[in-house]
């Protein structure tokens, strides 16, 4: 996937998978999965997406800090 944000483009086929973490099955309405990365720039953004009654309705793509995406890799190891 691939979203331009503040004229940033983050791409999640062009940058590097840090950490990933699945919540239900697929096919589950409540499951959902978020994917940590960082581009070639040293930026960071999450991949979401999810089923109708999780938080990520849709998939999407948000932005991150340095210290948010560190306190998501150590919530997730």
């Amino acid at each position: 996937m691939k979203k331009i944000i503040c004229k940033v483009e983050y791409d999640t086929e062009y940058s590097k998978l840090l950490g990933q973490m699945i919540c239900g099955e697929f096919g589950n309405p409540d499951g959902y999965e978020e994917r940590l990365y960082q581009t070639e720039n040293g930026k960071y953004f999450l991949y979401v997406n999810g089923g109708e009654a999780s938080p990520y309705k849709k998939e999407d793509i948000k932005r991150m800090s340095a210290a948010k995406a560190n306190e998501w890799l150590k919530e997730h190891e």
